[in-house]
């Protein structure tokens, strides 16, 4: 399916595999009783909504593509990030922090945007998602998605987010289905493009059962 690349396969699929007792898994379960991801065209609804804060935590070059920057930091300092995900963002290891960064071309700024997946340890549940934009030296929140299992990357210049849905009564191996949302840049936010749902077999680890013999 477009956009949803290996690593987001592998994200989304532990994260349908986790552990109920997890907190992200919490929160999401919570979530489902609500139904749908929230995704309006503005960005993702309530708690899922584009960001409008910034965060001066990291600066950027005045051209071209920034320097790495400490993704971990850009997160934990920017107020639009739910207070649940910064608590949860430790080391798994070491330093090692649950982290994918991504650098591209997203909304047409002089340097390049940052897409920043923060995961959980062990299951790599996506507990959040979020698109830096700089400006003014600094960069700004400008898309968020806490709805997890979450996970967001660039495709040919499009944001693209995959997020596993829930229906009431679905055991957490096996969500029902899954929403994968493009979003382009218009003037200052992003916008929703295209929105595909894929159903997921209701057989138990994909057996089909025979058609009735004539």
């Amino acid at each position: 399916m477009r956009g949803l690349g290996t690593r987001a396969r592998k994200v989304l699929k532990a994260g349908s595999t986790a552990a109920a007792g997890l907190t992200a898994l919490s929160l999401f379960m919570t979530a489902c009783a609500t139904g749908g991801t929230g995704a309006r065209d503005e960005g993702p609804a309530g708690g899922d909504a584009v960001a409008k804060g910034t965060s001066p935590t990291a600066s950027a070059s005045p051209s071209g593509p920034p320097r790495r920057v400490d993704a971990v930091r850009l997160v934990k300092d920017d107020p639009e990030v739910s207070e649940s995900v910064k608590r949860d963002l430790k080391p798994c290891g070491a330093d090692e922090y649950p982290v994918d960064v991504s650098y591209g071309d997203l909304t047409g700024g002089r340097s390049d945007d940052i897409v920043v997946n923060v995961m959980t340890c062990g299951d790599a549940v996506g507990v959040g998602s979020y698109v830096y934009r700089e400006e003014g030296g600094a960069y700004r929140n400008v898309f968020r998605a806490e709805q997890p299992p979450v996970y967001a990357e660039i495709d040919r210049g499009a944001l693209v987010v995959t997020q596993q849905l829930y229906e009431k009564g679905d055991p957490v191996s096996y969500p029902s289905s899954e929403e994968v949302i493009t979003y382009g840049w218009s003037a200052s936010r992003f916008t929703e493009q295209s929105r595909i749902h894929n159903e997921y077999s209701n057989a138990v680890g994909g057996a089909v059962s025979p058609a009735p013999s004539t």
